[in-house]
């Protein structure tokens, strides 16, 4: 039984997801206390009427600085509880299933995802508010089944998907065609985008390739900024919300495969063409093993009319490109959410070319970042009553380049006469001598000025035409002849990198090296990489774990030993050690500079239990630690990993911890791992 929603400060419900047994239970709970004939109330208003007595609560004592982040109720009930700026966030789990973590990770990741799709607006609580609670119902439905279904993918990959349970990106591990596509999107596809006429003022900055969740090949133009693991993670739950995955139906058998690891020979065998599946086309969705969450199982009961089962969710338009909002780094420092347009391709039923392009008017997003930023610090100082002390300070140069900013919207047809009052009065306020100057009386207007600065943004870059009323898309034609260059690239490969994907590193090439040892782990923090042999437990597939219970028990294991590790990591260890019955399991996290030499260990921070989740999705903790860590090494490029090892618990613990070391140092060889 689960439940996410987010709500203002009013109690106003801002959306919610939930399943089958929450949404009955809401049913039962509310539907007996309707008189007979009136029918059953609109599900939402039910959730508003449950949950408002606790934001009203959470509220009331965070006003009076006493606030409480998680509660356990009778009946087992979890409920987990964070607020963002000015929207309450609560996740509640009521089988079990989900623990405290769990629901903060997945309020945190749901945070992100809002964030990549509205960017600078979810700054400003109310223009959140009015686009996810939008006036056109239809509109808000649209919305708040988008959002549904990408909570329920990320929650399907999290629980099926090495890279998604430690946060971070997979490689499909063959040199030797990584290289030749990533060659490809060079020279041929992003080039020819970049020269066309067709591209509506828009530049391929990034185009990849995805092999389920798998990073195929990934192309970076000269002139763009990296692409964060988190935001790369973020842009891979989209991709597989557009084509979803269907491993028992998209790929062909790997049986007659006789070898698809990462190291040695290998051997090519090309199957039976995929068979084509209408729900891993991208026009419907295939079922993921659970019931749709808004089906009524007792057809007495009628919805109201915003009752979100009442909106058929369109098939994905690939020629309209998706919003998204993405870290950019630039000399002077990163720039959170700044806009690109991203186009999904399913060239076949698993495999998905992603490009990202440069939005027109992004310098525009830019500067108001920087204004947000310098308005969020002065009322960060009047608030701690150092009003007097800013005059004279940066306020003065943010004064002349917000006054050359307006005219530069005013010349780009932007309307910005609103932000021109406020600024307006501002001026009069802070730096006229008879104003108050800088002082107290200033912060209400240090938040209108930061309310209007995201409405610039909103207009500009979530609004459905440009300030030119120009397309700004690639046309329908070139987004068509890209996906034909690549898929004549991958013709002949389709089927074998299909099958690669199940099997991108098998136990087989480690045993001879390694006996005993029966999974690992290794994730290179740095880059955002992880390296592990391949864990499916479906029925077609054979691994060296064999089908059913085993691999299952296993996969059950790694995913406990993962949760263990980080609340070890929180409290401040970055080595573990434990004995399961038959198995033993290790953890180690430490940091290397760029020759490979291993740095001397340093006490790692502890942190709260209600502190951001451990990982690189939702906020990145390996960013943080590796900038607490560089402290102690100024000029010297550091970089942190993280390995964890299965072992069968009669091998000696001597002999454990040797595989651990020649493992970690055996794993990141360039012949094994290319470079991305």
């Amino acid at each position: 039984m689960k439940c996410l929603l987010i709500a203002s400060e009013s109690a106003e419900m801002l959306f919610y997801w939930t399943d089958l047994e929450f949404q009955q239970n809401i049913q039962e709970q509310y539907g007996a206390s309707q008189e007979e004939g009136h029918g059953f109330p609109a599900f939402e208003d039910s959730i508003s009427t449950l949950f408002a007595p606790i934001i009203i609560s959470f509220s009331t004592m965070l006003t009076e600085g006493d606030s409480y982040t998680s509660f356990t109720t009778e009946n087992n009930h979890i409920y987990v509880l964070h607020q963002f700026d000015e929207c309450l966030y609560i996740a509640v789990n009521g089988d079990g299933e989900e623990k405290e973590e769990d629901l903060r990770r997945k309020i945190y990741v749901m945070n992100k995802m809002i964030e990549v799709l509205f960017g600078m607006v979810t700054l400003s609580g109310n223009l959140l508010r009015k686009e996810l609670r939008a006036r056109d119902t239809e509109q808000r439905l649209r919305l708040w089944k988008h959002l549904q279904s990408l909570l329920e993918t990320y929650s399907h990959l999290r629980e099926n998907d090495q890279s998604f349970l430690v946060e971070a990106v997979e490689r499909l591990i063959h040199p030797t065609l990584c290289e030749q596509c990533i060659e490809f999107l060079e020279r041929r596809l992003v080039q020819q985008i970049n020269s066309s006429a067709e591209r509506g003022g828009e530049e391929v900055l990034h185009a990849f390739i995805l092999v389920h969740t798998k990073l195929l090949a990934f192309y970076s133009s000269r002139n763009a900024s990296t692409l964060s693991a988190s935001d790369l993670l973020a842009l891979i739950i989209m991709a597989q919300n557009m084509y979803p995955s269907n491993l028992d139906v998209d790929d062909p058998s790997p049986e007659d495969i006789d070898s698809t690891s990462g190291s040695g020979h290998e051997s090519f065998y090309t199957p039976e063409p995929s068979p084509t599946d209408k729900d891993s086309s991208g026009s419907e969705k295939p079922v993921r093993g659970s019931t749709p969450v808004f089906e009524f199982v007792d057809p007495d009961i009628q919805m109201a009319e915003d009752s979100l089962s009442a909106l058929e969710v369109c098939p994905p338009d690939p020629a309209t490109p998706h919003r998204v909002f993405l870290e950019v780094s630039q000399k002077d420092g990163l720039y959170p959410m700044m806009p690109h347009s991203m186009y999904c391709f399913s060239l076949w039923p698993g495999i998905t070319l992603v490009l990202l392009t440069k939005f027109p008017h992004s310098g525009v997003a830019m500067s108001v970042y920087t204004f947000l930023e310098a308005f969020a610090k002065l009322e960060k100082r009047l608030n701690e009553g150092q009003g007097g002390s800013t005059r004279g300070q940066p306020m003065h140069e943010v004064r002349s380049k917000l006054d050359k900013f307006l005219k530069t919207l005013a010349l780009n047809g932007i309307q910005s006469s609103q932000l021109q009052n406020v600024w307006t009065e501002f001026k009069n306020r802070a730096f006229s001598r008879g104003g108050p100057g800088f002082s107290r009386d200033l912060i209400p207007w240090c938040k209108n000025m930061k309310t209007q600065l995201c409405g610039i943004y909103r207009q500009c870059f979530l609004s459905d035409s440009g300030p030119d009323d120009t397309p700004r898309r690639l046309s329908p034609g070139l987004q068509e002849r890209a996906q034909t260059m690549v898929q004549e690239k991958l013709m002949d490969w389709k089927d074998f990198l299909l099958v690669k994907s199940k099997r991108n590193i098998t136990m087989v090439s480690y045993l001879e090296d390694f006996p005993g040892l029966i999974h690992f782990i290794c994730v290179d923090r740095s880059s955002g990489q992880m390296i592990a042999p391949s864990l499916s437990i479906t029925e077609r597939t054979t691994s060296e774990l064999g089908k059913g219970p085993v691999a299952q028990y296993i996969k059950n294991k790694m995913w406990s030993l993962v949760s263990t590790t980080r609340h070890y990591l929180q409290k401040g260890y970055s080595t573990l050690t434990l004995r399961d019955g038959d198995f033993y399991f290790c953890y180690f996290l430490w940091f290397e500079n760029e020759t490979g030499f291993k740095l001397e260990a340093k006490d790692i921070p502890t942190m709260p239990d209600d502190s951001a989740p451990i990982g690189m999705l939702a906020r990145d903790y390996y960013r943080k630690l590796l900038r607490y860590y560089s402290k102690n090494h100024p000029g010297e490029p550091v970089k942190c990993y993280e390995l964890l090892t299965v072992h069968l618990g009669v091998i000696p613990t001597e002999i454990i911890l040797q595989h651990c070391r020649q493992l970690a140092s055996k794993l990141w060889e360039p012949s094994r791992n290319p470079l991305l």
